[in-house]
């Protein structure tokens, strides 16, 4: 996302006005799209019912807010409870021979998308990727799963849900509220009244919103695996890069553990990265420093650059209290126990 764009979306900037008389009609066109898109399904207008449950994940705006997470933690939990569950995705940025397509330990992102591989090597459970999602869970079915999580998808209405959450930027909200391009809505916030979970990603939750953080873990190194602490990088000449949604949230958080980079480069989300680019990058400083979902993109550069020394991540792990948590899962277990046997 140009950074312009987002002065105009989130912080009124002056070029809004300049913009205005071609971006506010299209954003008013693409309203009327969008409403009438969710209209047709709620008239049950040609929605696949998979016969598990499926709960999406996404968002009312256009950006990361961390859904990747909240996936990522859904899943964890479900599996405690004893559940199987597959995860399904558009597989943004990604270029597989043929859809549906389920990755595999061998799949790079230059097939599968960087988010998709990043849930894939943090949960090892099945994982399909298509443009139509319906073909993706139809795909996981013969697997075992028995409940379906989808990654984003929100206003992907050619697929019924059960339960839907809503991921909020808790910094910086709604912006402007207008639809696109002219603001970041999908859709309008009063959609948020028909969600059944709405959560809130920092900043203050507005009431009926669940609380949550992204608590960062230690540092690892991209070639070697090795974990360290924060604090090791707190006197070093390190670099700071990100390829995320929201790069600045990146960039807080190493601040907040007290580390300094010299330069912070934002990248736009989903960016194929090119080794030189990030090489030179990287010279810089002593240290590379990036998010877990940038460090999957960078590992296929293992193979023909294995000099890659200082390249670090940073996983982080969304957090929510646990009365919050055990009332989520009862309501999704709930609804499981209303589904029979999965059948392909």
């Amino acid at each position: 996302m140009a950074g312009w764009v987002e002065k105009i979306w989130f912080e009124n900037h002056p070029l809004g006005l300049l913009g205005a008389p071609l971006l506010w009609p299209l954003s008013k066109v693409f309203g009327v799209i969008a409403r009438k898109r969710r209209a047709s399904f709620l008239a049950g207008n040609g929605a696949y019912r998979a016969p598990v449950p499926v709960i999406v994940v996404g968002n009312i705006t256009v950006g990361g807010n961390g859904k990747t997470p909240v996936v990522i933690w859904l899943v964890e939990q479900l599996k405690a409870m004893g559940m199987t569950p597959g995860v399904v995705s558009r597989g943004y940025g990604g270029k597989a021979e043929s859809y549906p397509f389920v990755l595999d330990e061998n799949t790079t992102t230059d097939k599968a998308g960087d988010e998709p591989v990043l849930i894939y090597q943090r949960t090892g459970v099945p994982v399909a990727i298509s443009p139509v999602r319906s073909e993706a869970v139809k795909a996981l079915l013969p697997l075992g799963i028995d409940i379906v999580i989808t990654d984003d998808g929100l206003q992907h209405y050619k697929l019924a849900r059960d339960i839907e959450f809503v991921i909020v930027d808790g910094e910086r909200r709604f912006g402007n509220e207008h639809y696109m391009p002219f603001g970041p809505l999908r859709e309008q916030t009063d959609r948020l009244q028909s969600v059944d979970f709405i959560v809130c990603n920092g900043g203050q939750p507005e009431p009926g919103e669940i609380a949550m953080n992204l608590a960062p873990s230690q540092f690892v190194n991209l070639k070697t695996g090795e974990k360290a602490q924060a604090s090791s990088f707190d006197n070093a000449v390190a670099v700071a890069m990100a390829g995320i949604g929201n790069p600045q949230r990146f960039f807080n958080t190493l601040s907040a553990l007290g580390i300094t980079p010299v330069h912070c480069e934002p990248f736009a989300d989903h960016k194929a990265f090119e080794y030189d680019q990030l090489a030179a990058l990287a010279e810089k400083g002593q240290h590379l420093l990036m998010t877990e979902k940038d460090a999957v993109k960078c590992r296929d550069m293992l193979s023909q650059h294995p000099n890659i020394e200082n390249w670090w991540y940073l996983p982080v792990d969304a957090n929510i209290s646990e009365k919050d948590t055990i009332n989520m899962m009862n309501i999704i277990k709930k609804v499981k126990d209303g589904y029979g046997s999965p059948t392909a």
